[in-house]
């Protein structure tokens, strides 16, 4: 089979081609990438997309741009797994809602397609799916959303994040930094919550109920 093009690692970091390979080959001092194209990918074509490049993170925002980054490094990704399984067993013994992983796509009310570090969806918006749809990305804003900073995160651009994940329908958003050892609670119509180094966060809202001890992410 004939390689696909790279793209040159000396170019823009977007691009206006009409088509863009299934399988891009991406040199690591280009990440992230906005990749504009000329005909916006609809959730199939971009489901698609993200299974052929399944070693990188592909959002799409808004304007149908998709946003490609690399995969978590190593503390980075421990402290999802912890974060993941610890919502995860919640969920399950709570009985009221699913969760999801980092890998786990929502297509938002905005147009936009994106994933959260680790999200909550009640059973009643779950169950009025069908298996099909469940199987595709999830048309429905998650309740709760965590997003956990890496050291290549941009913060003015998680913060904007945290912000559209509100505005398309979340009722609670916890963005934890352990650069800045911070733990920052976003509700709707509210100011931010910030939090100095907390011992344990506590879930309100649809997790209420829910804890999560923080040591791991100040380590």
């Amino acid at each position: 089979m004939t390689a696909n093009p790279a793209i040159d690692p000396q170019a823009s970091s977007t691009t206006d081609e009409a088509c863009v390979p299934l399988h891009l080959l991406l040199p690591p001092p280009a990440f992230p990438v906005v990749l504009r194209l000329s005909q916006q990918m609809d959730d199939d074509a971009l489901l698609e997309f993200c299974a052929a490049n399944d070693s990188l993170r592909i959002e799409r925002n808004p304007a149908g741009e998709l946003i490609v980054t690399t995969p978590a490094g190593g503390k980075t990704s421990n402290r999802e797994g912890y974060l993941s399984r610890e919502l995860d067993l919640w969920t399950e013994h709570d009985g009221r809602g699913i969760a999801f992983n980092a890998n786990g796509g929502f297509s938002l009310p905005d147009g936009s397609v994106r994933a959260a570090d680790a999200a909550w969806l009640s059973l009643k918006k779950w169950n009025s799916l069908s298996v099909e749809e469940q199987s595709r990305f999830v048309p429905f804003c998650p309740e709760f959303v965590v997003e956990l900073r890496s050291p290549s995160d941009s913060l003015s651009e998680l913060e904007t994040k945290m912000a559209a994940w509100l505005a398309n329908g979340a009722q609670l958003a916890w963005l934890i930094d352990p650069q800045r050892k911070l733990a920052v609670i976003y509700r709707p119509g509210q100011e931010p919550e910030t939090l100095l180094q907390p011992e344990t966060l506590l879930g309100d809202g649809p997790i209420a109920g829910f804890f999560l001890k923080m040591q791991r992410f100040w380590e």
